[in-house]
Parts: C-alpha cells; sequence; structure tokens
C-alpha cells in the first residue's frame, strides 16, 4: 500500500510520464520503483478514476502516456495517509512513508496513525520479552541470540519513544 502512497503523493505535484514517477521516487525515497509494480499501479488508479492518462504525442516515436491525479485520487491518498490498518502497522515503510507526508494530513489522522503504529510495537515488544525469556530458560542459549534480542527491544523502545513525541507535536 505505501507504494500506493508513494505513487500518487508524487504525482500531487502536477502531470508526469512513468519514467519521471519513477525517478521522482527513487529520488526522495531511495526506494526503485520496477515497471512491474509501477504501471499496474497506474492502470488500477485509471480504472478507478483515481488518475488521468493521457497521450502526448512526440516525433518518431509512440506518445508518451502522461499521468495526472484527479480530486478522487488526492481523497484516495488522503484516505491512505490517514489510516494505518493492524495488519500494516508493524511495517516500518508503510508506517515511515505516512509519517514522511504528515504535512498533508490533519492532527487526528496523525494521531490514529501514531497510536496504531504505536500499538504494533507494543505487541512487538510483548513478542521480544517473551522470547527473550524462553531464550533465557533454555539450556541452548546462545549469546549471539540474546544479543539480538537485546537489540531488537532497544529498537522498538526507541522508537516508542520517538512516536511520543511526534505524537505530543501532532
Amino acid at each position: 500500500m505505501y507504494v500506493d502512497i508513494l505513487i500518487l503523493s508524487h504525482l500531487l505535484k502536477g502531470p508526469i510520464h512513468g519514467y519521471e514517477l519513477k525517478r521522482g521516487v527513487a529520488e526522495t525515497t531511495g526506494y526503485t520503483l520496477h515497471n512491474n509494480s509501477l504501471y499496474p499501479a497506474l492502470r488500477r488508479f485509471e480504472e478507478s478514476g483515481a488518475v488521468v492518462k493521457t497521450a502526448e504525442p512526440q516525433e518518431g516515436r509512440p506518445p508518451r502516456h502522461i499521468y495526472t491525479i484527479t480530486e478522487l485520487g488526492r481523497e484516495l491518498l488522503y484516505d491512505m495517509l490517514g489510516e494505518l490498518p493492524p495488519e500494516l502497522a508493524g511495517n516500518e515503510e508503510e508506517f515511515l512513508t505516512r509519517v514522511g507526508l504528515f504535512s498533508l494530513i490533519g492532527p487526528d489522522e496523525r494521531r490514529a496513525v501514531l497510536a496504531a503504529r504505536g500499538r504494533a510495537l507494543a505487541e512487538r515488544e510483548r513478542h521480544l520479552l517473551h522470547q527473550a525469556g524462553r531464550a533465557s530458560g533454555s539450556d541452548r542459549h546462545h549469546d549471539w541470540g540474546g544479543l539480538v534480542v537485546a537489540e531488537l527491544l532497544d529498537r522498538v523502545r526507541r522508537e516508542r519513544t520517538w512516536i511520543e513525541r511526534l505524537t505530543e507535536r501532532a
């Protein structure tokens, strides 16, 4: 879903052809859109009325397709940005893509996204603590595994602290 957000958010800048869209996403996010994900998404958006495709003639070459976001596409983007379903809340790309575009949505939507991520992190922390307990009680406990669990717990806790600061700011 975050790929859809990336595509639609780049279309907010104005009409653009597929290659430029791919390049823009790569420049701003470091994520490389592949044709097998970009063009099916654009086709899906076009079929739903979120995007309009027009052909721009080129001399001696096939026409270039230009994509423009519609009002329906803007609404779809804002809806996706303001929601982080539980099944996606544990996905870092899904979360960070939304946070990177928080300027497009209101405080209530921001807080909802942050709360969803917070719940996913709390669940991950519970799981890691359970794993740490199991590993420490095991005859086969390996120091390396314990180091990994400790690092993952530290990351989760740091992110939860960051989310608290973002929530205050939101």
